[in-house]
């Protein structure tokens, strides 16, 4: 069957919507995050059920045609979206269930964290999610999950307690510790590598609505002297602290002095998780230092302080990220000295730290790793003229030179684009990635789900 013939194929008992490229919303659901990816699938399943994906793969499979998953579509590889391929899309799949007695909840997998965080946050409840309300639930957790409250609830992988899952095969099976553990084990850091989730069982932890949290802003020059103070408070602080340092452009808003509107900035992120009172002792003598020239931290809505990122769909957008070993003073004097000129006013250079809850899970417990680095660097860069991507991606790359000497070699993969199948290896180190291997080699070994920062199947002999 041609690509010209699946577009005009209808897939019988198929409950959901199949958008073909002559269908008037196609260009809008083929639209992902990042402006650079233009790709346009033969067929876009809008799926409403794990039957529905079971036919939509099925399709790819017997066609020979390629498959993507459309989570969020935050990715900043696009690999939402295929080019002449099956596009199963999860989006039509948002049922969510909480039981606030027993703190779990059944979430499916097309819901962004801006919706999850609203169904939670209603029963007073939480779970450490996306720094974007966007981002898609999928595609975070299974990369790990990081986000504000991970230094107390540990990241989204460490919460999940089973998931619902469409194999390479058509099978639906469940992972968890008990049922199909090894599939359970790679699912939390592997990515869409082994399988289709297509709902998600968490842990929840009592938490808000409101929380004490918001912003500092810092003048540029005083980067170097901020980083510092961070790097001294965060080494004693309690895991109920969650921050990150961004090197931005501030923005043209009512509650940023005037004169530093337009202005090179440094904002450093804030939220206790825990009680109001004690996180305002707590951070008090971090909020006094400098002083900044603003202090945003305050009683505010969980879901609101996590809108506080920035958000450019569409945008032309490069990403690129490390694991830092170490913060010494030569390192935050080389970069600092990047918060004086930044991209452009959609770009942010985010450094975060490590330690707390996700530090003292076992680093062989899940397929993720690099538990126990002090620090993550996120270079999120934006522009929105494609004339300008060659100039700026290869500025991207200078900028994130400047902190090689102090990575670890490894990096968190939710955070980079397409650099390169060692790039993804190395990941995950030697060991971690054999065992990976040979787990892809069980549950996928044709690498159906390869439209990803893709683990190989290993080669299995006779």
């Amino acid at each position: 069957m041609s690509i010209a013939e699946v577009s005009r194929f209808d897939l019988p008992g198929f409950s959901g919507t199949l958008i073909h490229p002559s269908h008037a919303d196609y260009d809008d659901a083929r639209r992902v995050y990042n402006g650079m990816i233009d790709r346009r699938p033969a067929v876009i399943a809008r799926c409403s059920s794990a039957d529905d994906v079971v036919l939509a793969l099925g399709l790819a499979r017997r066609e020979g045609l390629p498959v993507s998953v459309f989570g969020g579509g935050h990715s900043v590889t696009g690999s939402a979206v295929c080019e002449d391929g099956v596009c199963i899309d999860l989006r039509g799949m948002k049922a969510m269930r909480i039981d606030p007695a027993a703190r779990t909840c059944r979430a499916e997998a097309g819901l962004n964290w801006g919706e999850f965080d609203a169904a939670t946050g209603a029963h007073g409840l939480v779970l450490t999610g996306g720094r974007n309300p966007t981002t898609g639930i999928a595609g975070l957790s299974l990369g790990s999950g990081s986000g504000w409250l991970e230094r107390k609830y540990g990241y989204v992988c460490d919460n999940l307690i089973s998931a619902e899952v469409v194999t390479a095969d058509g099978r639906k099976v469940i992972a968890s510790e008990s049922e199909n553990p090894d599939l359970f084990w790679g699912l939390r850091g592997g990515g869409g590598n082994f399988g289709i989730v297509t709902a998600f069982h968490f842990q929840l932890h009592r938490l808000g609505p409101i929380v004490l949290g918001g912003a500092l802003m810092y003048p540029a020059p005083m980067a170097g002297a901020v980083m510092r103070n961070m790097r001294d408070f965060i080494r004693t602080a309690p895991d109920e602290v969650g921050t990150g340092m961004v090197f931005t452009v501030a923005p043209d808003a009512p509650f940023v002095p005037e004169p530093a509107r337009g202005k090179p900035v440094v904002l450093v992120q804030l939220v206790y998780a825990g009680d109001m009172e004690e996180g305002a002792r707590v951070l008090a003598p971090f909020r006094a230092f400098g002083p900044p020239v603003a202090d945003l931290v305050q009683p505010m809505p969980y879901t609101e302080f996590q809108k506080m990122g920035g958000n450019f769909p569409g945008s032309q957008n490069y990403w690129t990220a490390d694991f830092l070993d170490e913060l010494p003073d030569e390192a935050i004097d080389a970069y600092a000295a990047l918060a004086l000129t930044p991209l452009s006013p959609q770009s942010a250079l985010i450094m975060v730290p490590g330690g707390g809850a996700p530090s003292r899970v076992d680093e062989e417990a899940t397929a993720f790793g690099m538990r126990t680095a002090p620090w993550n660097v996120h270079y999120i860069c934006g522009w929105t003229d494609p004339a300008d991507n060659d100039a700026n991606i290869a500025r991207v790359k200078q900028i994130a030179s400047v902190l090689k000497p102090w990575s670890t070699g490894r990096v968190y993969l939710n955070y980079i684009g397409n650099e390169g199948q060692e790039r993804v290896d190395a990941a995950f180190g030697a060991t971690k990635l054999a065992r990976l291997r040979a787990l892809k080699a069980k549950w996928d070994p044709d690498n159906v789900f390869r439209h990803n920062h893709n683990i190989r199947p290993a080669v299995v002999d006779g």
